[in-house]
């Protein structure tokens, strides 16, 4: 039977049968701050009072414009890099990318049209990846159960293989090999840091660094995917920080109004921008969401980046980072576990079993364990994840660690 719920406040949520989950994975990954945060709760109520929908072409809203402001105080910069000066606005995670998308694409595109170079439409991505499930963002993710009955609706990319540990080289001459092709690359797509559904696999900054340098040094555009690791899920605002890199596309979304209300954004470069500015309207970039901008979304994003600039959320980060980094030091003596990892406050960890990979019958298994224990964990097979909101206390940490123990002793095959 699946669980009904009722109501939800911090990390905690409450079954219309009394019972109590904490939520693990921020209800898959939006959730920052807590879940009913008071401050973006009353905004959205007082938003809904003022104005609850505008078509956003040719009209605009204080709440767009203030979030688009502070979006673009917010994101990464570098010196001698154009910097992300212009937001468009959409409605989810991917859409955000499918947006990405069609801004380099149409920039090439454009760009020919002035006679400024062929155009250019191959598109590289990393391997493993996940983007979202619409058709460009499936197109352009690891090809498997995601996505295996659309396949002929999907286009073809070119894959750089995943920066394993000790093997980085091969990545970085991959890109550099695809990106010096006689077929020009349009762009490259990256989760930076963290790839999320395919596996919460781990790589450094510095692969970040170098595969956006390749790509700069050959023209081609670099596209960030921070809808699952920005808002300070890898420990910085944005997993780019780290890098210290600026991408010439950034898509965000999830805890853009801190996992209340979707709301999305694709923020662009000028040289993006300027590449579809024209008096011609046949060259103007066409996308459209009957939701776009949606008011009473952009004012719980107002909250949110309130919150982000006056209340101590990297400290809270920073806090459960190291609190998760100690209990994952001890969970990984356990003869059960495999391959711990970490990102900010994001951690993995493989239960050792025969049955391995996406489909294990293992997970769904574990979801039932780990709810009678009174935790929402939602693993990626016989990968098991953390993604807690921010608010998340010691004691709460405790409990999923004690759980996490607990499913080792019962369902893993010592190493």
């Amino acid at each position: 039977m699946i669980p009904e719920v009722a109501r939800a406040e911090g990390a905690l949520l409450h079954l219309a049968d009394g019972r109590i989950l904490i939520d693990g994975i921020s209800s898959w990954w939006v959730t920052t701050h807590g879940h009913c945060h008071p401050r973006i709760a009353a905004a959205i109520a007082e938003q809904a009072g003022r104005l609850d929908q505008l078509i956003f072409s040719g009209y605009t809203h204080a709440p767009a414009e203030t979030v688009a402001r502070g979006l673009i105080d917010l994101a990464p910069r570098a010196e001698n890099r154009d910097p992300l000066a212009h937001v468009f606005f959409s409605d989810s995670g991917s859409t955000a990318v499918e947006v990405a998308l069609k801004m380099a694409l149409g920039t090439w595109h454009n760009r020919a049209l002035d006679g400024l170079g062929p155009p250019r439409s191959r598109v590289l991505v990393l391997e493993h990846s996940y983007h979202g499930d619409t058709i460009g963002a499936m197109s352009i993710g690891e090809r498997g159960v995601y996505n295996r009955a659309w396949a002929p609706l999907l286009f073809d990319v070119g894959t750089i293989p995943f920066p394993v540990a000790g093997k980085e080289q091969a990545t970085l001459d991959g890109l550099e090999a695809a990106c010096a092709a006689p077929e020009t690359p349009a762009c490259f797509i990256v989760e930076p840091l963290i790839l999320g559904a395919g596996g919460m696999l781990v790589y450094p900054p510095a692969v970040l660094r170098d595969m956006a340098a390749i790509c700069a040094r050959h023209d081609v555009l670099f596209i960030a995917d921070e809808v699952m690791t920005g808002w300070g899920r890898t420990g910085t605002l944005f997993a780019c920080e780290q890098a210290g890199i600026v991408p010439d596309i950034m898509a965000v979304a999830k805890g853009i109004t801190g996992g209340a209300i979707p709301l999305a954004a694709t923020l662009a470069n000028g040289r993006i921008f300027d590449a579809h500015k024209s008096q011609h309207r046949s060259r103007l970039f066409y996308h459209s969401s009957s939701y776009t901008a949606n008011p009473i979304a952009c004012a719980a994003a107002v909250a949110n980046l309130a919150i982000w600039r006056e209340e101590d959320v990297r400290g809270r980060i920073a806090t459960l980072a190291e609190g998760i980094a100690q209990r994952m030091s001890e969970l990984a003596r356990h003869p059960a576990f495999a391959h711990p990892r970490q990102c900010g406050t994001i951690a993995a960890i493989d239960l050792i079993t025969p049955d391995a990979g996406y489909l294990s019958d293992l997970a769904p298994r574990l979801r039932a364990f780990f709810q009678e224990r009174g935790l929402l964990l939602r693993p990626l097979g016989n990968t098991i994840y953390l993604m807690p909101p921010y608010c998340l206390t010691a004691e709460q940490l405790d409990g999923i660690f004690a759980a996490l123990i607990a499913a080792g002793d019962r369902f893993g095959v010592q190493a």
